[in-house]
């Protein structure tokens, strides 16, 4: 009996490793969400060592990265294509909801909003810089609160009125919710207060002055939280589809992408199998002097030879390099 084909995707974040195994048909036969405790590399290898062990017999065809580690992960795996994670999430969405025009997406460190139409990113929007919204400053307010994470946006359900929080900022938001528990609201209204806070930080962010059409789909980590899920629903005035696999969608577009460039090609895949678990990269950085962009150039070493560059914005450095 021969085994199954399919084709491996991963997203390595800032907080955590996404995996899935598709089959020719899209429909996801593995996945795995592993946190990367400050550690992707290890996290990503101890990943794939689970997936090894439990997904089944399966034949990898073909691997795609994606995510803020997508370039030494893709060094790691073999990975036949690496894509960023504007692409990679707009091809898993369009893929099982075609009719989508706005994507949410919150994640652990960062959020994004992608604008589709006729099944093609024409806009999008990131912001990396302020936690304020995402899954980790969420993780941290459940922890000063002492309630679990799991129980947040049920508790912010259960609030039959809302009190408005500043939502710009973490640090403003942090000491706004303090005053509102010293005033005397309830932690579920204060809750919803938080979830309306960070909707409403997310939309005038990231959608000022784009046109944000329904059908709209929340992804990403935070769409497990049923009270931001409400937040938005109220602020948009329409309801929210939520993907059965939100939490994997980045890993999910890595994968279909992947099936793509091996069809698209015939070439076999590059994946390296169990011998990545045995990979060990050296990274260092320099600043390069030779412009003004002053770019932080990022070296890979693998046995004393350098096997991957990247960072610096004009090529002089990658370009130099040829990844067998």
């Amino acid at each position: 009996m021969m085994s199954k084909e399919v084709f491996l995707g991963v997203d390595v974040g800032s907080v955590s490793i996404n995996v899935v195994l598709i089959d020719a048909d899209n429909e996801v036969v593995y996945s795995s969400y592993t946190r990367t405790e400050g550690q992707p590399l290890l996290s990503l290898k101890e990943a794939l060592a689970l997936m090894m062990k439990s997904a089944g017999d399966f034949r990898i065809c073909g691997v795609g990265t994606t995510g803020s580690g997508r370039q030494l992960a893709g060094l790691l795996l073999g990975a036949d294509i690496v894509k960023n994670e504007i692409t990679a999430h707009a091809t898993a969405t369009v893929t099982y909801h075609p009719d989508v025009r706005t994507i949410f997406e919150i994640g652990g460190q960062d959020s994004k909003i992608i604008i589709i139409r006729n099944q093609m990113v024409v806009d999008f929007a990131m912001n990396t810089i302020c936690a304020a919204g995402t899954g980790s400053f969420l993780d941290h307010q459940a922890e000063r609160l002492k309630i679990p994470i799991s129980e947040f946006g049920d508790l912010a359900l259960r609030a039959t009125k809302s009190v408005r929080i500043a939502g710009r900022c973490t640090v403003f938001a942090e000491s706004d919710m303090i005053a509102k528990q010293q005033y005397g609201f309830s932690k579920p209204e204060i809750i919803r207060g938080l979830c309306e806070a960070l909707v409403r930080n997310y939309i005038n962010n990231l959608g000022r002055g784009r046109d944000l059409e329904p059908p709209y789909v929340f992804q990403g980590g935070v769409a497990a939280n049923k009270g931001i899920v409400a937040a938005f629903e109220q602020e948009m005035g329409h309801p929210i589809i939520i993907p059965k696999y939100y939490n994997v969608m980045g890993a999910i577009g890595a994968a279909i992408l992947a099936r793509e460039h091996i069809a698209a090609t015939g070439r076999s895949t590059a994946y390296r199998g169990a011998a990545a678990l045995k990979v060990e990269f050296v990274p260092t950085s320099f600043i390069c002097n030779g412009c003004a962009n002053m770019c932080e150039v990022v070296k890979v070493m693998m046995d004393s030879e350098t096997i991957a560059i990247w960072g610096d914005k004009c090529g002089k450095w990658s370009s130099s390099v040829i990844v067998a």
